[in-house]
């Protein structure tokens, strides 16, 4: 169930993370407003709040494994929301980080 909620928490601090970063990218860069930009910054603080009920008591680590779902995720979230279309190297390199994550998160350790 441990390995379960972590993944669950790194899903929903992906979803945090990336959406804010896209809510501050529409306010700026789209010319959205003020609006949009706040409620990216409430977001970002969101990530920051759930990267902390992590199981593993190493901020490096998880900060560090967080990084792999963000490559990934930013990708997904790219083809959902932007209509972005990956390559066979965005994929690979996705892959790899998420193989990456899981060997941080959840190798045996002594």
């Amino acid at each position: 169930m441990t390995v379960a909620r972590s993944l669950l928490l790194f899903l929903v601090a992906a979803l945090a993370e990336i959406g804010g970063t896209w809510l501050v990218w529409q306010g700026v860069r789209e010319h959205r407003g003020l609006l949009w930009v706040g409620a990216g910054i409430v977001a970002l603080g969101a990530y920051g709040f759930v990267a902390t009920f992590q199981p593993d008591p190493n901020f490096g680590r998880i900060l560090a494994a967080y990084g792999g779902v963000f490559i990934a995720g930013s990708l997904a979230w790219g083809m959902a929301v932007d209509k972005f279309h990956p390559d066979r190297w965005d994929i690979t390199g996705a892959a790899i980080c998420l193989i990456g994550v899981l060997i941080i998160m959840y190798a045996p350790r002594g």
